[in-house]
């Protein structure tokens, strides 16, 4: 093909190499997986990295948050937001306490939909708010969610400051946390964001199992117990996350 544009075939074909199966990848199986050259996979590696669409501890290369831009204007047809915000609004009317989703963006949670019922925090949450990922219910679903090799990166590199007197700041302690966040599938951080704030998080995964999302819960610590949260809102935050799912997956059926 004349208009053919063989770097950027190639540059594509190095981002699909990494999958599911293989979220995380060296040099040397790039170049296998891709038929390139070890040199040419290196210089199309490097490039997604400075871009900001890979990452890499020096061995293993993972992809970004930073690739979903590629296929932005395809999912904005029916965005996770216009998905999820139905059913946030039946879970905020049920539970009547404030309820979000967010997706992890680096080091941050970024928040995609939200029905507030009341003011909770000192900081008026919108869409496009960012909190630390470490110390979110959220954030701590989706970090406990990614790949080994880019759990490992995240928890060396990021800053791990005490924003209350409760906020968990030892890597191998936020681990082992996140070890639990896996097994169960959900997470609840008692004021260590704020103080007073408490929040309940569950995935959301999409048609292949990936987790894709978290939704939340939030209340504050003088009008519920842990025993509460866990108890009665647990079940209706699990339901309302399964209700999502089976939306994304009808759509991604259509």
């Amino acid at each position: 093909m004349v208009d053919h544009v063989q770097s950027l075939a190639r540059g594509l074909a190095v981002i699909r190499a990494f999958s599911a199966t293989t979220p995380a990848l060296t040099l040397s199986e790039v170049a296998r997986e891709t038929g390139l050259t070890r040199a040419t996979a290196r210089r199309f590696l490097l490039t997604l990295v400075e871009l900001g669409y890979m990452r890499s501890d020096g061995r293993l290369f993972t992809l970004t948050p930073r690739v979903l831009e590629l296929g932005y204007a395809y999912l904005s047809g029916l965005s996770l937001p216009e998905v999820a915000a139905p059913h946030l609004e039946r879970l905020a009317a049920e539970v009547h306490e404030s309820t979000s989703v967010a997706v992890l963006d680096g080091e941050d949670v970024v928040y995609v939909a939200r029905v507030a019922t009341a003011r909770i925090m000192r900081v008026t949450i919108s869409i496009g708010t960012r909190f630390p990922a470490y110390c979110t219910s959220m954030g701590r679903v989706l970090l406990a969610a990614l790949p080994p090799p880019a759990l490992d990166h995240y928890l060396s590199q990021a800053d791990l400051r005490p924003l209350t007197s409760r906020t968990l700041t030892s890597p191998t302690a936020l681990r082992t946390e996140l070890d639990q966040v896996r097994t169960h599938g959900w997470s609840m951080v008692d004021q260590e964001l704020e103080e007073g704030l408490r929040s309940l998080a569950v995935r959301i995964r999409n048609r292949s199992g990936a987790t894709v999302a978290a939704l939340n819960v939030s209340t504050h610590a003088s009008r519920t117990t842990l025993q509460y949260v866990r108890r009665e809102l647990l079940p209706l935050l699990q339901a309302t996350a399964a209700r999502i799912e089976a939306d994304l997956s009808a759509q991604t059926r259509t």
